[in-house]
């Protein structure tokens, strides 16, 4: 079991508030992702129909859609659709219709990307939540999504180091609206002084200043091998005992 560092006897902060995508794992798609990570989310989809997988027609696929992405109706469309399930199918259909796609496929673009994958998670994921149970730091999973993130966490065997999920859908508020952060810090019942949020996105993740609170913005996560959630771990003044 991870045990606190000799001379620590409490931890600078009692909670930790933690984006998902792009902190914990690395996103299924967006506008950079015409790759293999873009490309896996898109074959699957693709396989669900029974259609061809090929690299070049996931690429082809994967190109429509960034290219789709930048139109100025799609991005309004898309622009806080994580605040229920009912916007993000609608600014969803709205963006893969701009590129072209038929129904068939985007009913399974959609059902795939709600698909746990526990390889999208950092390597360092586990051991940094295991860390922060041990030292008695309660976390919530704060994260602008359109559907259940919880079945990520089991399948992954995650889901006993996390004390709340704050998910916009099931809130009908998104990031950057304080009023999501404080809904963490509710759930977790601690003062805004008391935690610290942890994203990727400055003006998103970012935005929990707004409601007081102490943020550590890393970079987005591009690799699961990846491994920057020491970073926490140091801001709570506590040991990765991994690293030296």
């Amino acid at each position: 079991m991870t045990q606190l560092p000799p001379g620590r006897h409490s931890p600078t902060f009692k909670a930790a508030l933690l984006d998902w995508v792009g902190t914990l794992i690395v996103p299924k798609w967006g506008p950079d992702q015409a790759g293999p990570k873009g490309g896996a989310w898109i074959e699957g989809a693709l396989r669900r129909l029974g259609l061809d997988v090929s690299l070049s027609e996931a690429s082809r696929i994967s190109g429509a859609l960034n290219a789709a992405i930048g139109q100025p109706d799609v991005a309004q469309a898309m622009r806080g659709a994580d605040a229920s399930v009912e916007s993000y199918r609608a600014g969803f259909a709205r963006w893969v219709s701009a590129a072209g796609i038929d129904e068939a496929l985007r009913d399974a673009l959609y059902d795939e990307l709600a698909q746990p994958d526990v390889d999208l998670f950092a390597v360092d994921v586990e051991r940094t939540l295991a860390t922060l149970k041990a030292a008695g730091v309660r976390v919530a999973v704060v994260s602008d999504v359109h559907f259940d993130i919880r079945p990520w966490f089991v399948k992954a065997g995650l889901d006993g180091y996390v004390d709340r999920f704050v998910l916009s859908f099931e809130h009908g508020v998104c990031k950057p609206d304080p009023a999501i952060f404080r809904l963490a810090l509710d759930e977790l019942k601690v003062g805004p002084g008391e935690a610290l949020m942890v994203g990727d996105r400055s003006a998103y993740d970012g935005a929990a200043v707004e409601a007081g609170i102490a943020t550590l913005l890393l970079p987005p996560l591009a690799q699961a091998t990846v491994e920057r959630l020491h970073l926490v771990l140091a801001s709570c003044g506590l040991r990765d005992h991994v690293r030296p």
